[in-house]
């Protein structure tokens, strides 16, 4: 499943991007269309008629410079680090909070859950165990299977650990795919239909449903990838026919 992040084309690359910010920021309550989602991500601007506030408006927009900066990391190889983790934070909750890019100060909870988030002292230690961890189990993996579960397992752990104080979900899942594209897997784009089932996962910590729930999207995703190759080729074929 080894898809390098540099043979990916710039449309297919802005619809992950359009999508990804649309269901993201819905699971967590946004509720800009997404049409509306293209016009803020592909053109900047929002249509006349939008109900969004001002909040919504930056919750989508601001996943286009963290979706930027990710593709650059990638591009460079970079491992992921404590650091790219606070950036990408920093980056989607521009605008939207003092503390952005920083680690909580103070305690957080997650609405429903049963059990107790990261204290703030803990989370730093916490944090770079987990992407340490991260790296050591795609390093060791024998199989796509193995590095699949890592990197779905850090994301429970991610989300359990609640490292910022606010921005968590729309972070782990820009975290989560930052990990998939390195190592040559389709985006897993998790739409806000889903959000039931998805939260019911974290919240159970239940990998082995996490694994299967996940392996279906990516399996659509593979054919989205395709089609988007597909079209590449057609226009490139075209461009390059010296008889028309």
């Amino acid at each position: 499943m080894d898809t390098p992040i540099n043979t990916l084309s710039k449309d297919y690359l802005d619809d992950i991007l359009v999508r990804l910010a649309h269901h993201s920021a819905a699971i967590e309550g946004n509720t800009i269309s997404l049409p509306a989602t293209v016009s803020i991500i592909l053109n900047g601007t929002l249509p006349i008629d939008g109900k969004a506030t001002v909040r919504e408006f930056y919750e989508i927009e601001n996943h286009k410079r963290a979706f930027e900066n990710i593709l650059s990391y990638l591009l460079n190889d970079d491992p992921l680090k404590t650091d790219i983790v606070k950036e990408i934070h920093s980056d989607l909750t521009d605008r939207l909070q003092y503390d952005r890019g920083q680690f909580k100060e103070n305690e957080n909870t997650i609405l429903g859950a049963e059990f107790q988030t990261a204290s703030p002292a803990e989370t730093p230690m916490l944090m770079t165990q987990l992407i340490d961890n991260l790296a050591y189990r795609l390093s060791v993996a024998e199989s796509e299977e193995s590095k699949l579960r890592a990197i779905l397992e850090t994301h429970i752990q991610f989300e359990r650990i609640h490292p910022f104080s606010d921005g968590n979900g729309r972070t782990g899942r820009m975290v989560m795919n930052y990990s998939l594209l390195q190592e040559g897997f389709p985006p897993l784009i998790i739409e806000k239909e889903h959000r039931a089932t998805y939260i019911e996962l974290l919240a159970t910590q239940d990998l082995n449903g996490f694994t299967t729930f996940a392996k279906e999207i990516i399996k659509k995703e593979k054919k989205r990838m395709q089609a988007f190759k597909n079209k590449e080729l057609k226009q490139i074929n075209f461009e390059g026919d010296s008889s028309l």
